[in-house]
């Protein structure tokens, strides 16, 4: 039986359609805000995924372009591999869903969210990250949901919910928030340096709108939702093992253990201490036990860390708890690169490395969002095997390269240059040389450091830093950490990782694996991120480079912008581009010419960049008749020569027009690529030139004959 249920979201009507779509999933549901529309499906393997010890879910947001009325583009007619835009909704749909599936639930679960229509100003991942939370609420899957999510915009000062397409071109603030019926549960933001009481102003605005949301799917749940699964196969160690091997261990030893700022001395001594528990049970004949080993032993060394953090706000590399790492900032370490910083924070080591290059070089975007057809600016985080001390070979970037790099990306667009002020195409990319926690933010600190020594005229510097959190039996017991390390990520409760400049955060990402955040402790982790990043920017990054460089290096390409009449740019470019092409070929340049008029002359070579321009400017240059120019001879006529006065325009010297003694026949006085100087006389009526080498020449003197008289 199809059951249809609408509510108003943000001014706009919030429509779910049940029982008519994909009716063999767990649950499905065609859910449309405005007119954009996605079919959201779950379903869950029947039996738990054997030999691991997470849950394995997945989710897929899956951009169609028959959403937007548009076939792919390139050779294959189909849609291919995920966008980046699409594996960044897919994190921000699972990001809040994932803490409220059972902890030991070990079946396959399989979210997709497929976009079949956009309304731009009804976003669609907004309504992808309220149909997933539906679907699974209302399936048999357990879940303790349900979770609703909105977009919150800045403009003109005033917070807007859910903006429209053209309010989002103005607002200084992209923010997407999750929440359950009592916290928050997801935020991701990128931000115009907005400061910490706005944007925690604008998250619990996002909450309270959420609520709606949530009591808009319990009303669902509750007229057809189904019966929730209880009985499933759980991964929970019998109590007597894990007791055995717990006390094998022993509390002190394995605190013992974990408690060293080296992370490889820790991985060192627990592989002791795990060696020696299973040369035990091997020699008591508990060889069974060994099944459960790796599972008692995460646990038990999660316990230790926690214990010794909320209890005995005791780090496991001995720091205060709003302590932060050694920080180390470097610069101009490559050669021959554009520009290139390090960012060193205890263990976790990041290179940065900065590529300029012409505005052809911007990345086109080929996506549903009307607004994001190209990027500029290209930030790419590259994780290699041993960073964390791994012997695999490199594999393509998933989607936590693309997550990090993306993060890193927002966090610098706010203070980079306009394409007017700037005319380059800028790309960064950050090697994790080392990591122990924290790279996404060292990958900013790095980038910011790379572009001031590149010469790029940043704003203002930008730094990221991170806070974790542990937390007890109520709202009320927590222990929030400053600059987490791997381990404290590894089991702690959040990584609330937070990028910005001394004005105002620029970009915000949080990571939980708890069911929800208070008020309290999203206010104490922006005053915690926000004193450990004005730390970062004035006694670490400011020393080693305080301001943008005011010269490029010389290895990068100068870019020189003009700006020419725009009816003249068919003259620049060319029939079929073969004007541009041969400017290209003869000078060697990159050229990028604009709509509004303005061009881009891009190179290496100073002489062949100012040869370029000067074509450019005489081909969108008006000829006048008076106008004296030093041509070349193209053709021959037996009525007079052309001459090419600039690139593309020709104009006639007659024969009479050579010279001042008659001229029997042109070859006599010019030849083709000889260079003559001549005179505009005449632009006829029908364009055509006429030009005469004559007037330029002096008069030949009279001879004069003297008749002697006899």
């Amino acid at each position: 039986m199809v059951k249809n249920y609408s509510t108003t979201l943000a001014g706009r009507p919030l429509k779910v359609e049940i029982g008519k779509m994909a009716g063999l999933a767990n649950g499905s549901a065609l859910v449309s805000y405005g007119e954009t529309t996605i079919l959201a499906t779950v379903v869950a393997s029947d039996e738990p995924k054997e030999g691991i010890d997470f849950f394995p879910l997945s989710v897929n947001y899956e951009e169609k372009f028959y959403a937007v009325g548009r076939i792919p583009g390139g050779y294959i007619k189909r849609e291919g591999r995920p966008s980046e835009r699409a594996i960044l909704t897919s994190r921000v749909i699972d990001r809040p869903m994932r803490p409220l599936f059972p902890k030991d639930y070990r079946n396959d679960v399989v979210i997709t969210t497929t976009v079949m229509s956009v309304d731009q100003d009804c976003s669609p991942e907004v309504t992808a990250m309220i149909a997933a939370s539906l679907v699974v609420d209302i399936s048999d899957i357990p879940f303790a949901g349900p979770v609703g999510s909105v977009q919150v915009g800045l403009v003109d000062g005033e917070l807007i919910i859910n903006p429209t397409s053209a309010q989002r071109e103005v607002s200084d603030l992209a923010l997407t928030v999750s929440s359950s019926s009592t916290k928050v549960m997801m935020i991701e933001a990128g931000a115009n340096e907005v400061a910490e009481d706005l944007m925690f102003d604008a998250i619990m605005k996002a909450h309270a709108v959420n609520q709606e949301i949530v009591q808009f799917i319990n009303e669902i749940k509750a007229d057809c939702g189904k019966a929730k699964k209880d009985n499933y196969t759980t991964c929970t160690v019998p109590a007597d093992i894990q007791n055995e091997i717990i006390a094998m261990i022993g509390d002190e030893r394995m605190e013992t253990a974990v408690f060293t700022d080296d992370k490889q001395v820790r991985e060192t001594q627990l592989k002791a201490i795990k060696d020696e528990i299973i040369e035990k049970l091997t020699a008591e004949g508990k060889e069974e036990h060994l099944a459960q080993l790796g599972e008692v032993f995460y646990n038990f060394e999660k316990k230790t860390v926690r214990r010794m953090i909320l209890k005995e706000h005791k780090r496991p590399d001995g720091r205060a708890l709003d302590e932060i790492r050694p920080l180390a900032a470097d610069i101009d370490l490559i050669p021959r690169v554009h520009g290139s910083g390090m960012f060193t924070r205890g263990q976790t080591q990041v290179l940065t490395l900065t590529t300029l290059g012409p505005l052809a070089d911007t990345q086109t975007l080929d996506g549903l969002d009307e607004l994001e057809v190209s990027k500029r600016y290209m930030h790419h985080y590259n994780f290699p095997p041993y960073s964390v001390g791994e012997a695999r070979s490199p594999r393509a970037p998933g989607r936590r390269e693309v997550g990090h790099g993306a993060l890193a990306e927002r966090a610098l667009l706010p203070v980079l240059p306009s394409e007017h002020e700037f005319p380059y195409a800028i790309r960064t990319v950050s090697e994790v040389l080392s990591s122990n926690g924290s790279t996404s933010q060292a990958s900013i600190c790095g980038s910011s450091l790379s572009l001031m020594a590149a010469g790029v005229p940043l704003k203002s510097a930008v730094a990221g830093i991170s806070v974790g959190l542990v937390t007890g039996e109520s709202d009320e017991d927590f222990v929030m950490l400053t600059d987490i390390q791997g381990l404290e990520d590894f089991f702690g409760d959040m990584d609330f990782k937070v990028g910005g400049t001394h004005k105002g955060i620029t970009a915000i990402q949080m990571d939980m694996k708890i069911q929800g955040l208070t008020p309290e402790i999203i206010r104490q982790a922006f005053e915690q991120t926000r004193k450990g990043r004005l730390y970062i920017l004035d006694e670490i990054m400011t020393p080693a480079i305080a301001a943008p460089r005011t010269e490029l290096s010389e290895y990068a390409p100068q870019i020189i912008q003009i700006t020419i009449n725009p009816e003249k740019i068919s003259e620049v470019i060319g029939p079929k581009g073969k004007m541009i092409n041969k400017i290209i070929d003869e000078t060697g340049v990159k050229i990028d010419i604009e709509d509004d008029g303005r061009v881009f002359i891009c190179g290496t070579d100073a002489d062949k960049t100012a040869r370029a321009i000067e074509i450019i400017q005489g081909i969108a240059k008006d000829i006048e008749a008076g106008e004296v120019y030093n041509g070349k001879v193209v053709r021959l006529m037996n009525f007079g020569a052309f001459v090419e006065l600039l690139p593309g325009k020709e104009g006639l010297v007659h024969i009479s027009q050579l010279a001042h003694e008659r001229v029997e026949k042109v070859e006599d006085v010019v030849a083709v690529g000889d260079m003559i100087q001549v005179k505009v006389i005449e632009i006829d009526k029908q364009g055509r030139i006429n030009l005469s080498r004559k007037v330029l020449l002096e008069k030949p003197k009279r001879e004069e004959t003297v008749t002697e008289e006899k």
